[in-house]
């Protein structure tokens, strides 16, 4: 008889509907455990290759994807992303709102770049997190989620000035599909997923029935299955639509460990790896998400006591996290209370999926730290 391992023991505490841990090393998986179920209400297993969406993981991806048309001049990290893409062109700042609730705006000090896009520092917000966000939308229409006007909004500050966290990677991703003339899933499985053999990751137009079904907390310790998807609509959301699974997640984490190639396949060069680990925005903080709408994601700071950074696509973490993670360690997370990890320093990552909102949910990520523990016991 097997002992429980730490990573069961807390998902048995967490009360989660089921989750999927994976720890690897560059040279392959270490650990990989499957707990619950994909679907409380039908009693589907959650399997290790179970498809789940992978939300705001996805944003890395993406992210390297911007990588590789810098490395072929395709895209220029300091150029005016408005030439390419004209909804950034001579951005305004929302100032305020006048008595009668109308927007009030001013020109922008200066022009929004990819840099700024990939670092979260052009201005843009979240209508779920930001209030402002939310309050212009109400004057002047909410937009039909995963249209191009969904992520159309005024910025909140100067590119540059600040960091908060936003659609700028669902831009990212208009600019790659802009440089390249090609929809961004047909780009990212050409370029990324098949070469790291990532087969079941992809932007689908509907979840597929196989996948797990989010779930939210409907009391006295009960589950419920909710309909919601991310993917679909007009374009391929590069902040959040992309399914997945742990396992494929875990080739991109291994990809990133071994400086941009996985198995005698080079997708990044090693030096574009390393300037995505290195922290752009110091002297700003990054890393802490507000919430305008608590009811999807609870206001989130994954390091509180530590001066964040970011880079191009991941949050770094200065000092030593308390499961074990190095300094200098990349990490992000999903809303439906997924995360990530890479420790280039120890040679060690890992990924934790679950389907539950809202996110930040406290025993989602005692779950994940129990995982991140046992990576480094």
């Amino acid at each position: 008889m097997t002992s429980q391992t730490p990573f069961a023991a807390a998902f048995a505490q967490a009360q989660l509907p089921g989750a999927v841990g994976i720890i690897v090393d560059r040279d392959g998986v270490r650990h990989a455990e499957a707990l619950g179920h994909a679907d409380v209400a039908k009693g589907t297993p959650m399997e290790v290759d179970t498809l789940c969406q992978i939300a705001s993981m996805t944003k890395a991806l993406v992210s390297v994807g911007a990588m590789q048309l810098v490395e072929q001049g395709r895209l220029d990290l300091d150029a005016d992303i408005g030439a390419l893409l004209p909804e950034l062109a001579n951005p305004q700042v929302l100032t305020g709102f006048d008595a009668a609730g109308q927007p009030q705006l001013r020109p922008a000090a200066r022009a929004i770049t990819l840099r700024h896009l990939l670092t979260h520092t052009a201005g843009l917000g979240y209508f779920f997190i930001h209030p402002q966000v939310l309050q212009y939308f109400g004057a002047v229409g909410m937009p039909v989620p995963g249209t191009r006007a969904s992520v159309t909004m005024p910025l909140m500050f100067d590119p540059g000035d600040r960091w908060e966290y936003s659609v700028a990677t669902d831009w990212v991703g208009l600019a790659i599909e802009a440089a390249t003339g090609e929809r961004l899933n047909d780009y990212l499985t050409a370029n990324l997923f098949a070469p790291l053999g990532m087969n079941q990751t992809a932007f689908r137009p509907a979840l597929p029935t196989e996948a797990a079904r989010v779930h939210v907390r409907a009391g006295a310790g009960a589950l419920s299955p909710v309909e919601v998807y991310l993917g679909g609509g007009e374009f391929d959301g590069g902040g959040g639509g992309i399914t997945s699974t742990a396992p494929d997640y875990a080739r991109f984490v291994r990809m990133v460990l071994n400086q941009g190639e996985l198995e005698g396949r080079r997708v990044l060069r090693a030096e574009s790896v390393a300037e995505m680990g290195r922290n752009q925005v110091a002297p700003l903080r990054a890393g802490y998400m507000g919430s305008a709408m608590p009811q999807l994601a609870q206001p989130f700071d994954t390091f509180p006591d530590q001066h964040t950074g970011w880079g191009l696509g991941f949050l770094i973490n200065p000092e030593r996290g308390p499961n074990g993670r190095s300094p200098g360690s990349l990490a992000w997370a999903g809303i439906f209370n997924s995360y990530y990890w890479i420790d280039p320093a120890a040679g060690l990552g890992g990924v934790f999926v679950s389907q539950l909102q809202p996110f930040g949910d406290p025993g989602a990520l005692a779950a994940f730290g129990a995982l991140e523990a046992m990576a480094y016991a």
